[in-house]
């Protein structure tokens, strides 16, 4: 099966070959994040909101940190909950964006994670997130359409990994 790469790139969704993916993005600058979706013991899942928009942690990996490292980490400080388990990887995303006149593509590693009970959350706000809050499936859904197209595509992978005739 060939490999198909999804960006986010200039506010529309491209679909790469793997060949055209390392063409295209040849000059820019690469970044490497990871991140989780998590939910709690009680089913409910874990929204960063930042800058306005709904969203799930995720950061840049450190020297040395391998992506689940890094994601633990990442959603560690940006919600201050600790004790999460990694279940599996669900999707890398690929998004574009201009830092300081250079153009990045940045690579999200996610994967979905599980934690016990509804632990209290708190955002990092100095990453300027604003709010952390567990929500239903539903609620993470309809925050969807005020949220980022990489987002979406972390829950579809989810959906689709969580359905046994998948």
């Amino acid at each position: 099966m060939t490999r198909k790469y999804i960006v986010s790139h200039l506010g529309r969704t491209l679909t790469f070959s793997q060949e055209e993916f390392v063409n295209y993005f040849a000059n820019y600058k690469h970044i490497d994040a990871a991140g989780g979706l998590v939910q709690n013991g009680l089913g409910d899942f874990l929204m960063i909101k930042r800058k306005g928009f709904w969203d799930l942690p995720k950061g840049k990996i450190e020297t040395g940190e391998n992506d689940e490292e890094g994601a633990l980490r990442e959603v560690e400080e940006e919600t201050g909950l600790v004790g999460m388990r990694i279940e599996k990887h669900l999707v890398d995303t690929f998004h574009t964006y201009e830092l300081k006149g250079k153009w990045v593509l940045k690579r999200s590693c996610w994967y979905f994670m599980k934690c016990e009970g509804a632990p209290a959350l708190t955002p990092q706000t100095e990453e300027e997130i604003e709010r952390v809050e567990w929500c239903s499936s539903e609620l993470l859904e309809a925050r969807l359409a005020k949220s980022y197209a990489t987002i979406a595509l972390v829950w579809e992978a989810f959906k689709a990994s969580s359905n046994p005739e998948h």
